[in-house]
């Protein structure tokens, strides 16, 4: 894939990403439904947090197009490849996979019908669902240097787990759960919940990994497990 494809694909992505991060932020102060920016705002929700985790990869990746050739191994490469492996990728399709699975089954447990007032379609969309088709499309503009397996799962863990006391943070300062689907379990089923979500977490950036190494397997090589 040539660079100029690769730095209008990114300049584009990082474009959009802004564009989604300004219209949700501007939301905040608004009369919304009771409790959606109660405490923390917008940024206790880990959609929320996922597009700014988007915005910020497709922008050090967008930065990373400039650099010239000789520069592939610079730290601001590496960054690239880091937040993509370990975090964009699987982060970002847990969280377009988890929404519609739920979505499906009962949409008040995660997105009720009265945030469709203040949400249009296609910002729960932007939201939600875009998100996959971008991050498939990195992995066909690009390939990546994955980090060794044991590392990428700490961070993942690291990461998961300062979510997990960031919500539980939230209820028990305003009584309110972030997720109305986390009302309906009792504190072990939370804590079975928090290891299944980890476990697709998991799962998704080592299909990100598989993905990556198929696509490129004569131009990249993957950190090892």
């Amino acid at each position: 894939m040539t660079l100029t494809i690769r730095r209008v694909y990114h300049i584009a992505a990082f474009s959009w990403y802004a564009f989604v991060v300004k219209n949700l932020a501007a939301k905040d102060g608004e009369q919304l439904p009771p409790g959606i920016f109660v405490y923390g705002g917008p940024w206790k929700y880990l959609t929320f947090l996922n597009l700014l985790l988007q915005m910020l990869f497709f922008g050090v990746a967008a930065l990373s197009d400039l650099q010239a050739g000789n520069k592939a191994e610079s730290t601001l490469n590496r960054c690239k490849d880091l937040l993509f492996s370990v975090f964009a990728f699987p982060v970002g399709t847990f969280v377009v996979v988890l929404f519609w699975t739920i979505f499906a089954y009962d949409r008040e447990l995660v997105y009720p019908a009265t945030i469709d007032t203040f949400f249009p379609p296609w910002m729960n969309h932007a939201m939600h669902t875009l998100v996959l088709p971008f991050l498939l499309g990195e992995v066909v503009v690009q390939p990546h240097i994955y980090p060794q397996t044991k590392h990428a799962l700490q961070a993942l863990g690291g990461v998961g787990a300062a979510y997990l006391f960031w919500i539980i943070w939230v209820y028990l300062s305003v009584g309110i759960w972030v997720y109305p689907l986390l009302a309906h379990f009792s504190t072990p089923g939370l804590v079975g919940l928090f290891f299944f979500n980890m476990s697709v977490v998991v799962l998704l950036y080592l299909l990100g990994n598989k993905l990556n190494s198929r696509f490129w397997s004569k131009d990249v090589t993957s950190g090892g497990h």
